[in-house]
């Protein structure tokens, strides 16, 4: 399928992004995000799908071509080529740093119990006892000071502090409950690789990727929640295996001079009042 070739887009298509968006459009209004604001976000996003595949087909894409496929005035595609910038992804350092130690923390044996799962943490070395948090940092970097790594994981509730003052893992992945910079980050991060998987499958563009969902109508509160925390136990488990095995290819793979790539695989449990009281069930 090739959308492209479209001159006209589709009335589905036009309609589907309409639902796609609404949960957009309601945090935009609740964050006070204006029209004016949108619309600049929206040229950034040009400015950076200019340089995706879109453009595939085209060596050098010229501005009367980006203004017939996006509908932008061609003085203002020249503003954008003018002002073009690689959009890249940046993780803050909070995040990467984090996540390692959370991934050292579930996988590495010196850090998890007789069943596998992560243990408390003293704070600090004790002669004699076994190995702490602050070898846990260590394991990721020298260069940090113990207490910093401490505060910022208790601000982001990754951690807590047990009747034995030691550290307790939170959760099974770096997930900050506080922070609103980071919850940003996941946010736009979870929705832009999802998006991006679809529109491939979508486009046609390359290989089909994992897209997969389960729908059904009809269901209780009680039904709902214990799906929902079926999904959850099921869902921690496989990103718990993944997780463990994208650690140990990291490491068999950290020598190789072969082109690197990034994956994303998420999980996502979502219900709401259904339209009719009929059950049903959807698979796509």
């Amino acid at each position: 399928m090739n959308l492209l070739n479209n001159t006209t887009p589709s009335t589905a298509l036009v309609q589907r992004f309409g639902a796609t968006l609404r949960p957009l459009v309601r945090l935009m209004l609740a964050s006070g995000v204006t029209y004016p604001l949108v619309s600049g976000v929206a040229e950034t996003g040009l400015r950076g799908g200019r340089r995706s595949r879109i453009w595939a087909r085209s060596k050098a894409p010229t501005d009367s071509r980006i203004s017939l496929i996006s509908g932008v005035h061609r003085k203002d595609v020249r503003r954008l080529r003018s002002a073009d910038q690689a959009i890249e992804e940046v993780v803050p350092d909070t995040i990467s740093f984090g996540g390692k130690l959370v991934t050292t923390w579930l996988t590495d044996e010196r850090f998890l119990d007789e069943e596998g799962r992560p243990r408390p943490l003293s704070k600090v070395r004790v002669p004699g006892e076994q190995p702490c948090f602050e070898d846990l940092v260590e394991s990721r970097r020298t260069d940090i000071r113990l207490r910093v790594v401490l505060d910022e994981w208790l601000r982001l509730g990754i951690v807590h502090i047990d009747a034995q003052d030691r550290l307790v893992l939170n959760t099974d992945a770096f997930v900050p409950q506080a922070g609103l910079d980071e919850k940003l980050f996941f946010f736009a991060h979870n929705l832009h690789d999802h998006a991006a998987a679809a529109t491939d499958n979508l486009l046609g563009s390359r290989a089909l990727q994992l897209e997969r969902s389960l729908m059904y109508e009809g269901l209780t509160d009680d039904g709902i929640t214990l799906l929902d925390k079926r999904a959850r136990q099921l869902g921690n488990r496989m990103l718990q295996e993944l997780n463990r095995l994208a650690s140990e290819r990291e490491e068999v793979e950290s020598k190789s001079a072969a082109p690197r790539h990034r994956f994303t695989c998420g999980v996502y449990f979502y219900s709401e009042a259904a339209q009719s009281a009929v059950p049903k069930v959807k698979q796509c």
